[in-house]
């Protein structure tokens, strides 16, 4: 699971700790792709009523495979630490 975690934190997929609602799945996607938090969680909001029950199974799955951003620093290396 840390190889996963590790690949992701690479990616810059990690869930927010200071702009979180539930688990901050939506926060960390949003500072990914350069938008507001809200305007995430209103777009995955929307998207239930069009692809309804994907959301309910992708949300889970992203809260297990992202990690925390703060986890992401700590795991880190002294080279990534320095780039950030």
């Amino acid at each position: 699971m840390n190889s996963i975690h590790s690949a992701m934190a690479r990616e810059g997929f990690t869930r927010s700790t200071d702009d979180r609602v539930l688990a901050g799945v939506c926060g960390g996607l949003a500072r990914k792709f350069g938008i507001n938090a809200w305007a995430m969680r209103a777009l995955i909001i929307a998207t239930m009523f069009l692809l309804p029950g994907s959301q309910i199974i992708v949300y889970p799955i992203a809260w297990v495979l992202m990690p925390d951003d703060t986890a992401a620093v700590e795991g880190a290396g002294p080279q990534d630490r320095l780039m950030q």
